[in-house]
């Protein structure tokens, strides 16, 4: 067993690298540009939440309880639309450094758990194949299915969702190198 303050390294640089990776595939290359759509009427539609005094939180509408799901007047609801989620933030432009700050935080958090699951699996010594395997399973199943519950429960398109998969993909890999790249021996 190999003990994780001896993979406070690859912990700490496979956060780094996922990091700098997720800032490229965000912000350079194209193919996340088209995830998230401006609302029809933006100037109209605004006022109309604005006044409705919404306050930070995930909504759904149209809103109802277990128990009138079934009636007719609701039923008639949801056939007449919209039908949705919606994600109220605090007002206020984005606040880039906290999400920033927040992501990394996690990628370290991910980091510690695939540490602590390969530490228990993979002796000291182990091959780089060994290592990878491990490491990038674990931080695949952290980085991109958990994305799938978006497209079931909240309604995202799966086409964004298959994107965030594969971005998981890209930084479950780099997971995996850096800790076979710096796994004791």
């Amino acid at each position: 067993m190999v003990s994780l303050a001896a993979l406070w390294l690859p912990i700490l640089l496979s956060a780094v690298i996922v990091f700098v990776a997720s800032s490229i595939m965000h912000m350079v290359l194209p193919y996340h540009k088209s995830d998230y759509q401006k609302l029809p009427d933006e100037d109209k539609v605004l006022p109309v939440l604005r006044s409705a005094g919404l306050k930070r939180g995930l909504y759904v509408f149209p809103f109802t309880t277990h128990k009138e799901m079934k009636s007719p007047a609701m039923i008639e609801k949801y056939n007449q639309g919209p039908v949705g989620m919606m994600t109220i933030f605090h007002n206020g432009p984005p606040a880039m450094p906290k999400f920033l700050g927040l992501w990394f935080a996690y990628c370290l958090i991910i980091g510690f758990f695939v540490a602590y699951l390969t530490a228990h699996t993979v002796s000291s010594g182990a091959h780089y194949l060994g290592v990878f395997r491990v490491v990038g399973t674990a931080a695949f199943l952290a980085y991109g299915l958990g994305n799938m519950s978006n497209s079931i429960w909240k309604g995202q398109t799966w086409s964004m969702t298959i994107k965030e998969m594969v971005d998981g993909l890209v930084y479950a890999l780099l997971t995996a190198g850096t800790f076979g790249w710096l796994w004791p021996r």
